[in-house]
């Protein structure tokens, strides 16, 4: 019985690894990566300067502005205001009466409060 764990085990080890490897859902083109490539020269990331102490700064910041970019053509497209103050305000308002006056509790009031009757 003792063999048989093991070699279970053992089994799931060697498995693990081969499970574990990402399958890639669809493959990416030569032409969609030179696609995002542009996108990020045009957003402002220069990939020609070699070694730069910034890099993980400068490719963060043309990745978001190039997000923004999408989600304002989306919502464009959508016909959806991507201004980000968000939508106009409806015309509506609530109104009540003013609130009464609180005064404080006598001394009476409060040895009431703290008897329980």
């Amino acid at each position: 019985m003792k063999s048989l764990v093991q070699a279970v085990v053992v089994a799931a080890a060697l498995v693990a690894p081969v499970v574990s490897f990402a399958q890639p859902g669809s493959q990416i083109t030569r032409a969609q990566v030179r696609a995002e490539l542009v996108q990020l020269q045009q957003a402002g990331y220069n990939s020609a300067r070699g070694e730069d102490p910034h890099y993980p700064e400068a490719i963060q910041a043309a990745t978001a502005r190039v997000a923004e970019q999408q989600r304002n053509a989306v919502a464009q497209a959508q016909g959806v205001d991507a201004s980000g103050y968000g939508a106009q305000a409806q015309g509506a308002s609530a109104s009540g009466s003013r609130a009464a006056g609180v005064r404080p509790a006598t001394a009476d009031e409060m040895n009431l409060l703290y008897r329980g009757s």
